[in-house]
C-alpha cells in the first residue's frame, strides 16, 4: 500500500504551534547575534541509528514557515529505511533561518522516525500470519495525525483517529450499562448504520454473548495466545478479531499466530524511542 501524504493543511498548525513555543516572544536571539543576515548554509540531515524514516514533510515545513527561500532536496522519502551515515536531506538557504529551524524540525523528523521504526518491528516480527498492527488512541495530545501517519510509514495501519469514528464498547462501558448484550443492543439503536461496532471483551463467555448479538469486531483483552486461538475459532470469521493488551516485541509473534486479524499496541505511539538524526553544516 503507497504512503498517501498528510495535506500541508493538518501538519502546518501543529508545525507552527511547536516554532512559536521555540521563538518565544523575542525570537532567535544567538542567530539574530552571531549569524550574519545574507549567510547562506548548506545542511545534511544524516541518520545516526538504523531505522525508518517519517515526517520529512513536517520538518520541510518547519524550515519553511521561519524562511520561506529554504529548499529541501531528499534523498529519501518517507517509510524508507536507514542506516547510520545514510543521508536523508540536503537543506539549503539562509543560515539564520536553518538554525532558527533546525531543532523544530529534528523533533518532528526524530519523533515520527522512531514510531515508524517500533512500527515497523512490529509488522517485521508478524510477517507471514495474517495479523496486522494497528496504533491505539494512545497518542501526544495534538500529534495525534502526525503519530498515527508515522505508524502507516512504518508499514502498521490505523485504529479509529477520535471518538466519533466507529463505536468501541470498552469494560467501563460495559459495566455501567449492565451487559455485554444491553450495551451493544443500546449501541445499535443508538447509532446510524454506516458506524461499524466493536465489543471489548475479558472472557470467553462475554465473547459468546457478544457473538449472539452480532458485532463487527471484538476486541480480544489480555487474553493468552491458548485464549486467543479458542477466540479465533468462536468467532469463525464472523467479526474481525483484534487482540490487545500487554503485547511486546517478544510477545507479538505468538499472539500473531493465534490467527487474530489485527493486534493493537499503544507504545508505538505513546512510548517509542526518538531515532537518533543529526544536521551538519555540510563540507
Amino acid at each position: 500500500m503507497s504512503l498517501a501524504p498528510l495535506p500541508r493543511l493538518i501538519i502546518e498548525p501543529m508545525v507552527r504551534t511547536a516554532l512559536v513555543e521555540d521563538l518565544g516572544l523575542a525570537g532567535d536571539i544567538t542567530s539574530a547575534a552571531v549569524i550574519p543576515a545574507d549567510h547562506r548554509s548548506s545542511l545534511v540531515m544524516v541518520a545516526r541509528q538504523p531505522g525508518v524514516v517519517a515526517g520529512l514533510d513536517a520538518a520541510e515545513l518547519a524550515f519553511q514557515l521561519v524562511e520561506p527561500t529554504i529548499t529541501m532536496a531528499r534523498h529519501m522519502e518517507d517509510g524508507s529505511p536507514v542506516r547510520p551515515g545514510d543521508i536523508i536531506a540536503e537543506i539549503t538557504g539562509p543560515s539564520r533561518g536553518l538554525l532558527t529551524g533546525e531543532r523544530t524540525a529534528l523533533n518532528f523528523l526524530g519523533h515520527l522516525s522512531g514510531i515508524a521504526t517500533v512500527t515497523a518491528s512490529l509488522v517485521e516480527a508478524v510477517r507471514g500470519t495474517k495479523a496486522s498492527i494497528a496504533c491505539t488512541r494512545k497518542t501526544t495530545p495534538g500529534l495525534r495525525a502526525l503519530e498515527k501517519y508515522a505508524v502507516r510509514a512504518g508499514g502498521g495501519m490505523n485504529h479509529r483517529f477520535a471518538l466519533n469514528d466507529a463505536v468501541l464498547i470498552k469494560d467501563n462501558h460495559v459495566a455501567i450499562a449492565g451487559g455485554v448484550a444491553e450495551a451493544i443492543r443500546r449501541a445499535r439503536a443508538g447509532v446510524g448504520h454506516m458506524v461499524k461496532i466493536e465489543v471489548e471483551v475479558d472472557t470467553l463467555e462475554q465473547l459468546g454473548e457478544a457473538m449472539r448479538e452480532g458485532v463487527d469486531a471484538v476486541l480480544l483483552d489480555n487474553m493468552t495466545p491458548a485464549q486467543l486461538r479458542e477466540a479465533v475459532a468462536i468467532v469463525d470469521g464472523r467479526a474481525i478479531t483484534e487482540a490487545s493488551g500487554s503485547v511486546t516485541l517478544a510477545t507479538v509473534a505468538a499472539v500473531a499466530a493465534s490467527g487474530v486479524d489485527l493486534i493493537s499496541v499503544g507504545w508505538c505511539t505513546h512510548s517509542a524511542p526518538t531515532l537518533d538524526i543529526g544536521l551538519d553544516v555540510q563540507g
